[in-house]
């Protein structure tokens, strides 16, 4: 998620000009920061770090690996055996390459949809002996309607406060509908992450705020584009009651025939939260020839939900983890440090991977360099989300002329950790990168049955291998590590 942005220095520097001739008095003195140190690689390191750029751009070993796990194997729920396959399949490609690998156990989510279906029996207007059918799908929290469902009156809230002003009495026995929308207009303007953020707190939780007031269920609008009536699935904190998401334009018709009368629904759902089971991060070392105790993550998740193929969430992820490993080993380059390439388990239901994983190699966190992860989609590659001090954001600033022919330019300190999965690394002092990709129709795809290869553009995917197999070789291959 991308910050706010603040008014710079020069920014201030104009307006205390402005004011001074105003008021017909000198402007006064800015205390400005000393200019930042310079650094710049030698010329061994430019031309490797441009052959890798070069050689990832004119690959396709990224999208033959997006393929084979998008349509080979397909989707891949934490705990289902397509998860497992693409496990096996993705440590058996990294064994192609000569890298040391191991599938390291993780305890997972085992989550599965069942049926799901809706319908308004009771609206104003409505023809008699007919109904409408309601296009949803289920969360991850949600409880199992009895076997012939539940029928209620809905009410809708448009927020938490409209909620909680309804008290227990209007809401006790109810289906509760919030219909928050997704802005779209912040996603065209590129803030697609801020959007989705302010909505998606009423997936996680919406449905035990309403079950805290008696609602016998919850219904959310989906979080993301309203453009194909597609209901878009997530993660949401179990309540004890059916919780499900409505395609935006069906959240809209729910509340439009509310503001007229009396809105009854029929849902059935019959999810099931069996218990959690062994699944396994992809672990994979391509060893240091100076340092092989000091390691720098590459990665992507390689779960994904159930409705859509998991192209661009997450399996492109992985994909230009994997195709940094291959770039090196086909130019014969070999770093200093360890380069490690992860794909993790269950960042989606529960985060079992990268729990498994900082209890296994807490004690190699103090020799972690860097960790970055890349799990916002596979469109065109902007730069960098860092979460970094400035002296090691500094160091890396001569990657952005090597970057410079696809644009991946933006090198932006963030104040949180840039990847769920490197979450534990980060609060630990690891210094955190993500890849920032053009997420401007991120959400219309997102968690839906629409995640499929063919949104994936090949040279977006081409441009992501290069952003991370420059960021990641430069990380393990530059003479020391980033401050911390």
């Amino acid at each position: 998620m991308l910050n706010l942005k603040t008014l710079t220095p020069i920014c201030v520097l104009l307006l205390s000009a402005s004011f001074a001739a105003w008021s017909q008095t000198p402007p006064p003195k800015l205390q400005t920061a000393p200019p930042a140190p310079t650094f710049s690689y030698s010329k061994e390191l430019r031309d490797q770090l441009q052959a890798v750029r070069d050689a990832a751009l004119t690959s396709d070993y990224a999208w033959h690996q997006l393929a084979y796990l998008t349509e080979n194997i397909g989707p891949r729920p934490a705990g289902s055996p397509q998860a497992q396959a693409a496990a096996e399949y993705v440590a058996a490609e990294m064994r192609k390459l000569g890298l040391d690998v191991h599938l390291e156990p993780a305890q997972v989510s085992h989550w599965i949809r069942g049926e799901e279906k809706a319908q308004l029996v009771e609206y104003p207007g409505q023809t008699p002996e007919t109904t409408q059918r309601i296009v949803l799908t289920a969360i991850s929290g949600s409880s199992a309607t009895p076997a012939d469902g539940i029928t209620a009156e809905v009410v809708v809230v448009h927020n938490f406060a409209e909620l909680t002003a309804l008290g227990r009495e209007k809401v006790a026995g109810k289906i509760v509908l919030f219909n928050f929308p997704y802005d779209e207009r912040k996603a065209l303007a590129g803030m697609a992450f801020e959007a989705y953020g302010e909505a998606v707190v009423y997936r996680a939780r919406g449905a035990k705020a309403a079950a805290e007031l008696g609602a016998v269920a919850s219904l959310i609008r989906s979080v993301g584009g309203a453009d194909y009536r597609l209901p878009h699935t997530g993660f949401s904190f179990p309540a004890g009651i059916p919780a499900a998401a409505l395609a935006a334009e069906d959240a809209d018709l729910v509340d439009h025939l509310a503001a007229q009368g009396r809105v009854r629904i029929r849902l059935k759902l019959t999810p099931e939260s069996l218990p959690e089971v062994t699944g396994y991060n992809v672990v994979a070392d391509l060893k240091g020839s100076e340092h092989p105790e000091q390691i720098v993550v590459v990665s992507g998740h390689l779960d994904s939900w159930d409705l859509g193929r998991g192209a661009i969430d997450d399996g492109a992820g992985v994909v230009i983890s994997m195709a940094t490993a291959e770039v090196l080993q086909r130019l014969h380059i070999h770093p200093r440090r360890t380069l490690r390439v992860i794909a993790w388990m269950d960042e989606e239901n529960g985060g079992g991977g990268n729990k498994a994983y900082a209890k296994t190699h807490a004690a190699e966190f103090p020799d972690h360099i860097a960790a970055i992860e890349s799990d916002a989609g596979a469109a065109h590659p902007l730069g960098f989300d860092m979460k970094m001090p400035p002296a090691a954001i500094a160091r890396l600033q001569p990657l952005r002329d090597i970057l410079r022919p696809i644009g991946a330019t933006i090198f932006q300190s963030i104040e949180y950790s840039p990847g769920s999965d490197i979450d534990p690394l980060v609060e630990a002092g690891v210094p955190g990168i993500g890849i920032m990709q053009d997420g401007r129709k991120y959400f219309d795809y997102h968690h839906t049955a629409a995640d499929t290869l063919d949104k994936v553009d090949p040279q977006d995917l081409r441009e992501n291998a290069a952003a991370m197999a420059v960021m990641g070789y430069a990380l393990a291959a530059m003479p020391d590590p980033l401050p911390r």
